[in-house]
């Protein structure tokens, strides 16, 4: 379950996160489904790219996480990287569909 945890926060905030900027972007014009699909992938690789710069507890021996304080801070860098993460691929993907339609 260490393990899964962050990944399923990392999920949850980045479609969070995509669904936020899809309702902001209204030009963009995607379904439901892209966003979904786009925030849980970036929110799954900001959260990860967030963790790894920040030293987070994700893949850190458990004994040394709770000496840094690594289960908070590496939740939190998890949620604020997933929604990062997310927001950022969403627009990026909305951008692409936005300019293929035209």
């Amino acid at each position: 379950m260490e393990t899964l945890l962050p990944i399923i926060v990392q999920v949850i905030t980045g479609i969070i996160g995509g669904q936020a900027v899809g309702a902001v972007l209204k030009q963009a014009a995607m379904t439901q489904l892209p966003k979904i699909l786009a925030g849980a992938v970036g929110g799954v690789g900001g959260g990860a790219i967030l963790g790894s710069l920040l030293g987070g507890a994700t893949g850190m021996d458990p004994a040394a996480a709770g000496e840094t304080g690594g289960a908070l801070g590496g939740l939190l860098g998890d949620a604020v990287g997933g929604v990062g993460g997310g927001a950022i691929l969403t627009a990026i993907v909305g951008a692409v569909m936005g300019a293929m339609k035209k």
